[in-house]
């Protein structure tokens, strides 16, 4: 398993008229989360774009469990609990500043091959640095 953490910070651009973070956002949060995730590990998006690799999402989850306020620091814990094969699946749990639990989501991202639009497996470099994790 490997795990991961980030932090955001909540701009005013990102809340609604009551001051709460737009649902929209939890899914660039989680991007920001999964970009420095895999950057934490070693490999960039762009490397894997690099060795001619697309990774699309294909669902994306969110549980409300509390709302995220403008200038919040958000804390992002990032899971990858499974090895990925063709599909690789990402946790989050985000929490504030005082370490209350405010969101938890999950999305399954797609290994597409560019030329071919085909899916296929992860670079053998990813696996690479995955492995030490999943022993």
């Amino acid at each position: 398993m490997y795990i991961s953490e980030t932090s955001v910070r909540v701009r005013y651009s990102e809340t609604d008229q009551m001051g709460y973070v737009y649902y929209g956002n939890y899914a660039a949060y989680f991007e920001v989360a999964r970009v420095e995730s895999l950057r934490q590990l070693g490999m960039t998006y762009r490397e894997l774009e690099e060795m001619g690799i697309m990774m699309p999402v294909l669902e994306n989850k969110s549980k409300y469990i509390a709302p995220a306020l403008y200038d919040d620091e958000l804390r992002i814990v990032t899971t990858i609990r499974e090895k990925p094969g063709v599909r690789i699946r990402f946790e989050y749990e985000i929490s504030n500043a005082k370490g209350q639990l405010i969101h938890q989501g999950e999305t399954l991202l797609v290994f597409v091959n560019k030329k071919t639009g085909r899916p296929c497996r992860p670079p053998e470099a990813f696996d690479r640095v995955l492995e030490p994790y999943f022993k």
